[in-house]
């Protein structure tokens, strides 16, 4: 599919989004991730780096808190 240009669309990707207010950066997230995009920022929250995000959920998954989220982010 095509915009009005003639430029095709990108389709907005799915990204790990942290909580970080609720985080206790226990760094289960990070152990799991196959594309190592998450660092635990300052010993005080987990962060995740989105340009390495493929946003496979398995960080979500994981999270003993559930405090992270997959959410579409634009191209």
């Amino acid at each position: 599919m095509t915009n009005q240009s003639g430029i095709p669309n990108r389709k907005p990707r799915p990204k790990a989004v942290v909580n970080q207010r609720d985080c206790v950066a226990c760094g289960c997230c990070l152990k799991v991730c196959p594309m190592n995009a998450i660092r635990i920022f300052k010993g005080m929250f987990a962060k995740v780096d989105e340009s390495r995000c493929v946003g496979c959920g398995k960080c979500v998954r994981e999270c003993p808190a559930s405090i992270i989220v997959l959410k579409e982010v634009s191209p």
